[in-house]
């Protein structure tokens, strides 16, 4: 038995609160599963909102917009009275060679996945360090390996960003005893994959090194492991849970 770790659960999150971005999506939806499962609450955010998923109402806001973000922190401070953990999971693809990208395009890609996360880290700051909390960030490999045209220049920018607004944030914010994280995962088995046509999602697979995809609730371990006590030696660390798909 390791030293320390004896009856240490994955995640405890009792009586925590998680805001999490992207709540409604598959990724989101199993983080939500695992961190109520760990005895938390989770105040969702997603642009499906108003509607119950897992049980629970998720409020309607466009990350990107900074009036909707403010907004939408303070009703979680108002309903809940603290945040003690934030996972930004939102964020959209993009696609095409960069010759034949409109600048709305990319400027539409950057702001849902990059621009969010600097609005939404802006917004918890407070909250955060009240709770000496923790923060975890979803990147890709596209924002390591420079991505491909399959989601776009833009996409593989802003991801590679957000790696590195977790290194920044990390040093930031460690005198408030708040930890930041960052996942960066390559392809996963979600529906965001139906974009794509057989035989990609063929090569996809077959880029990875287990035979198959990640699943939803693969990359939700490795984000429950970021939230946990077990990861308090982690702060300003990019995990890769690809499958092989890159190696570090």
């Amino acid at each position: 038995m390791i030293p320390g770790m004896a009856g240490r659960s994955l995640l405890d999150a009792s009586g925590r609160v998680l805001l999490l971005t992207g709540a409604a999506g598959g990724i989101g939806a199993a983080v939500a599963a695992a961190y109520r499962q760990a005895g938390g609450t989770v105040a969702g955010l997603d642009l499906v909102g108003d509607e119950l998923v897992g049980g629970e109402d998720i409020l309607a806001c466009d990350t990107a917009d900074e009036a909707a973000v403010a907004a939408a922190v303070a009703a979680v401070l108002e309903r809940h009275g603290r945040i003690d953990d934030v996972v930004h999971a939102a964020g959209v693809v993009g696609e095409g060679r960069l010759a034949d990208m409109a600048l709305a395009a990319w400027q539409r890609v950057l702001d849902a996945n990059l621009t969010s996360a600097f609005l939404l880290a802006r917004a918890c700051a407070g909250p955060l360090a009240a709770a000496r909390g923790r923060l975890v960030f979803l990147s890709s490999t596209n924002g390591r390996n420079g991505g491909s045209h399959l989601s776009g220049a833009a996409y593989a920018v802003a991801k590679a960003g957000l790696i590195n607004l977790t290194r920044y944030l990390a040093r930031e914010w460690a005198g408030d005893g708040v930890r930041v994280n960052c996942v960066a995962p390559g392809p996963v088995d979600t529906p965001m994959l139906a974009r794509l046509d057989a035989e990609t999602r063929a090569a996809l697979e077959g880029g990875t090194l287990t035979g198959r995809l990640p699943t939803a609730d693969d990359i939700a371990a490795s984000i429950a492991f970021l939230l946990s006590d077990n990861a308090a030696a982690f702060t300003g660390t990019t995990l890769n849970p690809s499958a092989g798909f890159l190696l570090d």
